[in-house]
């Protein structure tokens, strides 16, 4: 094979001339391709369960963690979910070439914005091969050319997924540069992307807070990211009781291995007697591991001690932290002490305090009486996402269509010039 550095120019190249191709390619052309790799998906459902199963026994030998195999592992329901994200993605409005806020000026020109894509997005991520799928349609959608780098524990399920890619683009009359996946598990391919602003606009990682903070410090490239996922569940003492019940226990269990999964439990004081017992023993029904405050521990005699660290901490497990407080201002000072701004949930029936939860958590996603495992692209309605991101600039939240694009002013004229 090439030498790493050669090889990524190469892609770089191809892809630059993809993005182009991709740019004036038409919506149905676009919609056709989608729908292509989705029926491919679904023709080759066995070839892809097998690669994967290769990476699974693989993974085991290797010692990977019950969290990692978790999202490493593809079966039939994961295949249908990831091919129902692509179907979701062709369904939606296509961006590009959007017009808003065309004004007249008092000089007679009109100005306005077109939506237009990013150009190149990298993407780096780890363990879950439905990311290639997701990344690989939201990007076709949104105009813009994709340089996939899944991790090396997933390699047989992504190039599966990338045949199906190749061939429902080639279906459409469209470049295979428009979507590349790396084939090669070299690490050394991670930092030539991330060094290649005259290819890539963009790079998006996905995967532990290690690989992101050293895709954030070495990258020459602009990065949409978010480092962990520290949420949290606020039991008001004003909350539903059934309510609470169900969305405290779907927070944590519903998957473990996502950003988007409780890890801290925070519980008001005055209904603290009465909802921990309920709650404990249904974790424990599950085996989560309980850690608390000292009050906490009155109520749940079973469970570990927390410490300062526990509220920092982003299990990815079944494990979870638990805290008495006070009431809602207390919530609060402790999510903006200790929360990773991904997202924070409050259950209450109170409007108020409702209100003042959602002003006052500055996170991506701020909910109220709702489980913290709806914050993702498809059950935001965006089709698949691409990532969450916790920044400022320029998206926030989960990544979508628009999050994939960017804005050129336009102005239309008739013969003016500027006196």
């Amino acid at each position: 094979m090439k030498d790493i550095k050669t090889y990524m120019n190469e892609l770089g190249q191809q892809a630059r001339v993809g993005s182009l191709a991709l740019a004036k390619a038409n919506t149905n052309q676009k919609n056709t391709a989608l729908e292509n790799i989705a029926n491919a998906l679904q023709e080759k459902r066995n070839e892809l369960l097998k690669a994967n199963k290769k990476d699974l026994d693989t993974g085991k030998k290797n010692g990977l963690d019950a969290a990692l195999l978790d999202r490493l592992e593809l079966n039939n329901d994961r295949l249908d979910s990831m091919i129902d994200g692509v179907r979701q993605v062709a369904n939606l409005s296509d961006p590009i070439g959007e017009i808003n806020d065309l004004k007249y000026q008092p000089s007679g020109i009109q100005v306005g914005k077109m939506r237009v894509p990013l150009g190149v997005v990298g993407i780096i991520y780890e363990s879950r091969p439905n990311v290639t799928a997701d990344a690989a349609a939201l990007c076709l959608k949104s105009g813009n050319a994709a340089i996939l780098r899944g991790g090396s524990e997933a390699i047989n399920s992504n190039q599966a997924i990338a045949e199906c890619i190749n061939q429902g683009l080639s279906e459409a009359e469209l470049p295979a540069s428009a979507v590349q996946v790396i084939e090669t598990t070299d690490r050394a391919a991670v930092g030539e992307m991330i060094t290649m602003p005259q290819y890539v606009d963009v790079i998006i990682p996905r995967g532990g807070k290690g690989l992101i903070e050293r895709i954030s410090k070495d990258a020459s490239v602009p990065v949409i990211k978010h480092l962990d996922g520290i949420c949290h569940v606020y039991i008001d003492e004003y909350a539903d009781f059934d309510k609470a019940v169900g969305i405290a226990f779907n927070s944590k269990t519903q998957r473990y291995g996502t950003c988007n999964t409780m890890e801290t439990l925070l519980v008001a004081k005055a209904i603290a007697g009465e909802f921990l017992p309920v709650i404990a023993e249904s974790y424990e029904e599950e085996g989560v591991e309980m850690r608390g405050c000292s009050i906490t521990r009155d109520y749940i005699p079973q469970a570990k001690s927390a410490s300062e660290e526990d509220w920092k901490t982003e299990y990815l497990a079944p494990i979870l932290s638990i805290r008495v407080v006070e009431g809602v201002d207390e919530a609060i000072a402790h999510i903006q002490k200790y929360s990773s701004q991904h997202t924070d949930a409050i259950v209450t029936e109170y409007y108020t305090n409702a209100r003042q939860f959602m002003t006052e958590i500055d996170s991506s996603s701020v909910m109220v009486n709702a489980s913290t495992r709806f914050a993702d692209g498809f059950e935001y309605g965006l089709g698949a996402e691409i990532g969450i991101s916790t920044d400022k600039f320029h998206v926030r939240g989960p990544v979508g269509l628009e999050g994939l694009t960017s804005q050129k002013f336009i102005v239309l004229g008739d013969g003016q010039i500027r006196e």
